[in-house]
């Protein structure tokens, strides 16, 4: 059995991270754990600027325990209706970070809702909080959009690189059920005829874990095709690679995950070495 936290910030509450949990659920049974974070308090610098410390935090506070209270009961419904082991975990501090960092520390993955966590920070997508999430996450992550059919369908993103890879065998490793499905490993490249990088290898490796692989070769494609590609492939799960932690920022100027994350269409499973 796998430990899935599954994480709410504040007043947020993704119906689609649940949807998805309770779909892993069928699949084989989870231990859910969920893990309601802190509203972060952007009153309180109005407050300090204005020499009144703390004058709205109160009535935020308060305002925040009665919706988080309701949002767990509605969580505890939900896990008992779909037959989920269940845990709740409550953060009343604004700690968000350090808890991403210990819960992901003790779980197998971590599930985030790509549409609402932390929305209100900022209008870029994926928004910095979610960044730094998947950042400070010591287990993969799947980013989960709020509408979407559940996957049956794997799409194993490749461009050669070892975090391409590392996701590759760390998806099988946590889903052997899951990688039973029909599965495409795709490889996007600006080149015509540019060949499958280090393809004996690659197809040796994928071949063991995914039964039911296909091999797409997408020549002359910009990143953005590949969306448009995948978006006509309903029912998908896209799985990538990460940069390392420190290189995370640059990975979501130039990868894969950042525009999949936006197009709010499927879920996906995003590994990264430490």
């Amino acid at each position: 059995m796998k430990k899935v936290v599954l994480a709410f910030d504040g007043t947020n509450y993704s119906e689609g991270s649940l949807a998805f949990a309770a779909g892993l659920n069928k699949q084989a049974p989870i231990l859910l754990a969920g893990s309601f974070l802190p509203q972060i308090d952007l009153s309180s610098t109005w407050s300090y600027a204005l020499g009144s410390p703390g004058l709205f935090n109160p009535m935020l506070e308060e305002f925040n325990g009665e919706v988080i209270e309701e949002h767990i009961r509605r969580f505890e419904k939900t896990c008992h209706s779909e037959g989920i082991e269940w845990r709740v975990h409550k953060y009343p501090f604004d700690m968000a970070m350090p808890e991403i960092r210990k819960e992901s520390r003790f779980a197998d993955l971590l599930v985030l809702g790509g549409e609402t966590f932390y929305d209100h920070f900022g209008t870029e997508r994926p928004n910095e909080y979610l960044k730094m999430a998947l950042q400070e996450a010591e287990c993969p992550v799947v980013v989960v959009p709020e509408s979407f059919d559940f996957p049956s369908r794997i799409v194993l993103a490749y461009d050669g690189s070892e975090d391409s890879v590392y996701a590759i065998r760390q998806f099988a490793l946590l889903f052997p059920e899951m990688a039973k499905w029909p599965a495409t490993l795709v490889h996007t490249t600006a080149k015509e005829h540019g060949g499958l990088p280090e393809k004996d290898y690659i197809l040796e490796l994928c071949t063991r874990h995914y039964p039911d692989l296909t091999v797409k070769m997408l020549e002359s494609t910009t990143r953005k095709h590949f969306h448009e590609w995948l978006n006509e492939h309903p029912a998908s799960m896209l799985v990538c690679g990460a940069y390392g932690r420190s290189d995370l920022s640059m990975m979501f100027r130039r990868s894969f995950a950042a525009g999949a994350i936006n197009d709010h269409t499927y879920p996906v499973f995003i590994a990264h070495r430490s």
